[in-house]
Parts: structure tokens; sequence; C-alpha cells
């Protein structure tokens, strides 16, 4: 059995976002974190190992330094990592990106009763649409925001977090899982992990590991193959400092004053 994550490297949001004349992100002069609700994915996948001694691969698509990130999360408790890079798969959206990563995970292999886990979005695009397709192109059943995940008679028991409360649904795998925030509290790296990240496996599928496979092609990659047209993208203009009122009665006296009472 395995667990295959799907995760994603993104800018550091909680800072600055710079954006090129282009109106494309900077991303070369931004600082990476691991996405976070893909930590939450790469924490389902641990649980899942420590309750039946699976295997938990993380795979990501993106440029060369990402093996850092790959690193750390194998430094957590992931077992062997893929880095998905190359420069025909620069430029795409989330229908190439699905693409390219579905082939990855058919180029892993997809067994009767492995799990492959995505987060729920990612903080840079904010589409949650990765996950869903890639389940599509691999034609597995899938199960989208969920908040929690039990084992049950070989299916999985999946508490899927809707806007207005909750809906249990039972999948058997393979599936695909989409997770979010409130499923759990992604682990530390521990000091041992650490030690032992550099020692355990990580592969490189560039351009030609993945062409075989009938997902690749010239028109469905890369820029060429992305559909998805992004007008313009820009920092939103910074709010005003806020004033902290001590009683209601400085709040009666402000708008008092702005003759709005």
């Amino acid at each position: 059995m395995k667990a295959i994550v799907c995760v994603k490297q993104v800018p550091d949001t909680s800072g600055k976002v710079a954006v090129k004349a282009d109106g494309t992100l900077d991303r070369a002069s931004m600082a990476t974190i691991t996405n976070p609700d893909d930590l939450s994915a790469v924490e389902a996948a641990i649980q899942l190992k420590e309750a039946t001694g699976c295997e938990v691969v993380v795979v990501t698509m993106g440029p060369p330094p990402a093996e850092g990130m790959l690193r750390e999360l194998l430094a957590m408790g992931a077992d062997r990592a893929v880095l998905v890079s190359g420069r025909e798969f620069g430029g795409s959206d989330t229908f190439a990106t699905s693409q390219i990563l579905a082939a990855a995970v058919n180029k892993i292999g997809v067994e009767a009763d492995d799990v492959v886990f995505c987060g729920r979005q990612a903080i840079d695009g904010d589409t949650a649409q990765v996950g869903p397709q890639i389940a599509e192109k691999l034609h597995l059943p899938q199960v989208t925001y969920a908040a929690d995940i039990q084992m049950k008679d070989g299916s999985l028991v999946v508490k899927r977090l809707l806007e207005d409360g909750y809906m249990l649904l039972k999948v058997k795998t393979p599936c695909l899982i989409t997770c979010v925030k409130e499923l759990n509290t992604p682990r530390y790296m521990s000091v041992s992990g650490i030690f032992e990240c550099y020692s355990k496996p990580m592969e490189v599928f560039d351009y030609n590991a993945l062409k075989d496979d009938p997902l690749i092609e010239v028109d469905t990659i890369g820029l060429k193959g992305s559909p998805t047209n992004v007008y313009k993208s820009f920092t939103p203009p910074q709010k005003g400092a806020g004033t902290m009122l001590e009683g209601a009665g400085q709040l009666v006296s402000i708008l008092n004053d702005k003759h709005l009472i």
C-alpha cells in the first residue's frame, strides 16, 4: 500500500507579494513555504503509514530548489520523494499541471489499495482545481475537503467539510482525497528525521521520463498547453492602521463627530 502526496512550494504570502511588470508573480524574489493545506495532506499520509505500515511518497512539480522542501517532508516522515522538473513544464496552469502530475503518479504507480492525497488548494492560486483534475485524469474516485479520515473494512470513511455542515462518504481505494487544514495539525520535523532525510531516495522526473505517458503532449503541458490567461495580478492596497478604542463612550463620541448618529 502507498500513500502518494502531491505538494506544492508556494510564495510566502504573509509578506509583501512581488509582481513583475507583466503582471505575473516574481517568485524568485519571494520567500517560499510548503503550501499549508498540502502539509495537512502529508500529515494524513504519515498517520496512515503509522496505522497500516504503508509507504509515503511525496511528489511536487517545480524548479530544482524545490528539493529542499521535499527534504523537509522526508524529515517529517515521508519515505521517498519525486521532483517533477523540466523547462517544458514551465508556465503550466492548473489544467497542464494536473496533466503532468497525473503522469508522474502514473509512473510512480497506483495499485488497488493506494491513496493519493492533495491539499484542498494552494494559497498562490486558490483554485482548488488540481487535485480533482488529477483524479479525473487518473479515473480515480475522489473526495474533496476532507476534515476527517477513518479506515473501515478496507475502505475510507471521510467527513467532508461543507459550508453549512459535514457530509460522510465511504470510498474504496484506490482513490484521491483533498485535505483541509481542519483535518489535523501537521507535525514538525524530528531531529532524527532531519539526519535521515538525506539518505532517503529522491528521484527527478524530467520531460524525457514522462513523455511516453499519453497525458504528456506538447499541446497539453507548459505555457502552450495552458488555456488559462491571467489578465493582471497585483498587490492590493495596504489598509490603514486600526484604532483601539477604550469603552463604548469613545466609539459613540467618534460616530457623533462624524455625524453618523
